[in-house]
């Protein structure tokens, strides 16, 4: 089994810092005004999930199946049914924290993005070259 981290762009981790200050900040004025449950949502939603995606996103890779995992967002590729795999600089929402990213497509039309920071070790491990 092999684990591969997310590449991060600095950027990103900019914005997410920058939303969960604003988060944390509002979340005390809510408070103050006694909105409990609107600032426990917006801690759970706006502060602690992005915060376990940034912390949690990576790639791991064995025998027969690639499993990205994100937060609570889990994908699961067996390596047999990857048709092709890709540069993209595709801004979409995936389990990728860098722009620098690789397009995964398998099983019939299906594909997920990923940014692993070792981009040859990681298409090593898959079996698979960059298209």
């Amino acid at each position: 089994m092999k684990v591969f981290q997310s590449r991060v762009d600095t950027w990103l981790v900019a914005i997410i810092v920058g939303a969960e200050l604003f988060c944390l900040w509002m979340c005390t004025q809510l408070f103050a005004a006694g909105a409990y449950p609107a600032a426990l949502g917006l801690l759970l939603f706006g502060v602690g999930l992005p915060l376990w995606m940034l912390l949690s996103t990576r790639y791991v890779v064995d025998d027969d199946t690639l499993a990205v995992r994100c937060g609570p967002f889990r994908w699961r590729v067996p390596l047999g049914s990857i048709e092709a795999v890709r540069e993209t600089h595709n801004p979409v929402s995936s389990p990728a924290l860098s722009l620098d990213r690789l397009e995964i497509s398998y099983m019939n039309g299906k594909s997920v993005i990923v940014s692993p920071a070792d981009k040859r070790g990681f298409c090593a491990a898959i079996h698979c070259p960059v298209a």
